[in-house]
Parts: structure tokens; C-alpha cells; sequence
């Protein structure tokens, strides 16, 4: 028997192949869980969705109303929520003073004001005394929401202010059977930094602040799902910081990373 067995959850942000949500509902499968993932890319979310056996759903996160619908079709495709994770993100690097209206808009749809809304579909879904069964709710933070990087304002400010909301929802619903914590990975070999990757010596900026030695893996932040999503765990209201020890240090500077993209390119 898998550690989520007869278990229901919905993942969110699983619409890029290969990414962080992906994995984390592959491993849900794995652990016996029946899952259902949504985002913006139907044609990817249904192909995958077809690959683990699993229910494809509509879901534009910025988007109060389909949040919900999400929420309501998610029940009655699952027989109800047990497990409900936000892994949408939006990686803008931009410097604090080149950030327009535009941007900060934008980020704050995605990164505050969806994580919002996902927040209360999920408790009206959950919570005992509106005839939901408890359960899990897992926000997909960053290691950028405690300690600092250059150029990553806007990202680090509303990750920073859900990672806040999420202790708020711990603290009012955990009476209704609701725990709910955010993960922290930091650099992380995903799509969204596959261009990162790609530059000489960009990611080996970053090793040095790894106490572990490496950066982080989907797999690694899948699995801390899996205990946070699991009946072992006895925990709501926190924020695992899942990277490597890397919040005991900090990240590289702009000046460091520069200097390590020259020393590659030049090899």
C-alpha cells in the first residue's frame, strides 16, 4: 500500500511537461493516490493526464471564477479533495527600478492573488463543517521568500506574502480538519530555468551556497510533498525549506554570478 492510498488531489500548474507539479503528481500516483491536475495548457495537461490515468481540468489561476469551477469539477471528478497543491509560478528577473505597473500586476495575479483564491476554493472544499473530509493544502513557494537575490523583487514579495496567507489558513482551519504549509525549493533544475541552464556557469554561481552540495531536483520537492500530503504528518503552518541547507547561506550575488559566466565562457 502506497503512503496515499484512497487518497484524492488536485495538483495545479502541471501544464509545461516535465515541471514540478508533473512530477508531483506522478508521484502522488505512485503513492496510490487518484490526482487530477489543471492549468492553462489543456492540450499538455491532457496528455499527461492520460499518461499517469489521471483527470485534466481548466483552471487560468488569476481567474477568481475558474478557480472555483476548478475547485467543484476537481470534487466530482475525484469524489471529493484530500490533497490540493499550488506549484504555478512565474520566474520574472527584473531589476527592482525596471519593474512597471504591468509587471507587478502580472505577478501579483499569479503569485498572491491566485495562490488567494485557490486557498478559500480549497477550504470550502475541505474543511469538515461544509461537509468536506480535511486534507492537505501544499503551496509551492521559494527559498527567495527568506533570503535574497538580485533582480527577483516582484517574485520574492508575493511568495513571500502567500507563504503569510497559507500560516493564516493553518491557523483558522486547522479546527475543520485543514493543515496547509508551503515547500521552499531553491535553484531547481526545472523547465522554468531551462534557459538558465543553458548559460556557461550560471548554476555553478549558485553550488557554493548549497550546504548539500547541489541544487535541487523536482523529485526532491515531490517527495516532501508526499510527507506533507501523508497522514504521518503532524505539521500546518510551516514552510519546509527544501534546498539544500541553501537559506543557511545565500545566494550568490550579481556580481559573483557575472564573475562565474566570464570564467566559464572563457574556459
Amino acid at each position: 500500500m502506497g503512503r496515499l492510498a484512497g487518497k484524492a488531489a488536485l495538483v495545479v500548474g502541471a501544464g509545461n511537461r516535465g515541471n514540478m507539479a508533473q512530477e508531483i503528481a506522478r508521484r502522488f500516483v505512485a503513492e496510490g493516490a487518484t490526482v487530477a491536475v489543471a492549468g492553462r495548457k489543456m492540450g499538455e495537461l491532457e496528455r499527461f493526464a492520460g499518461e499517469m490515468g489521471g483527470t485534466a481540468l481548466p483552471c487560468d489561476l488569476t481567474d477568481r471564477t475558474q478557480v472555483f469551477a476548478m475547485a467543484d469539477a476537481a470534487k466530482a471528478a475525484l469524489g471529493g479533495i484530500d490533497i490540493a497543491v499550488n506549484a504555478t509560478g512565474w520566474g520574472l528577473l527584473k531589476g527592482f527600478l525596471d519593474h512597471d505597473e504591468a509587471d507587478v500586476d502580472a505577478m501579483t495575479a499569479l503569485q498572491f492573488k491566485g495562490p488567494f483564491y485557490f486557498l478559500q476554493a480549497m477550504v470550502g472544499v475541505m474543511a469538515t463543517d461544509l461537509g468536506g473530509r480535511g486534507g492537505s493544502i501544499i503551496q509551492i513557494s521559494s527559498a527567495t521568500a527568506t533570503i535574497m537575490l538580485n533582480d527577483h523583487a516582484a517574485y520574492m514579495g508575493t511568495k513571500a506574502g502567500t507563504d503569510h496567507v497559507v500560516r493564516c489558513v493553518a491557523n483558522e482551519f486547522g479546527s475543520v480538519g485543514i493543515r496547509a504549509n508551503s515547500i521552499s525549493p531553491g535553484l531547481t533544475d526545472t523547465p522554468m530555468n531551462a534557459d538558465a541552464k543553458e548559460v556557461p556557469g550560471l548554476f555553478e554561481a549558485f553550488r557554493a551556497g548549497y550546504p548539500l552540495g547541489r541544487w535541487g531536483t523536482s523529485e526532491d520537492i515531490a517527495a516532501a510533498a508526499v510527507f506533507l500530503a501523508s497522514d504521518e504528518c503532524f505539521m500546518t503552518g510551516e514552510n519546509l525549506q527544501v534546498n539544500g541547507g541553501l537559506t543557511l547561506r545565500r545566494n550568490p550575488s550579481r556580481e559573483e554570478i557575472a564573475a562565474s559566466v566570464q570564467k566559464a565562457t572563457q574556459a
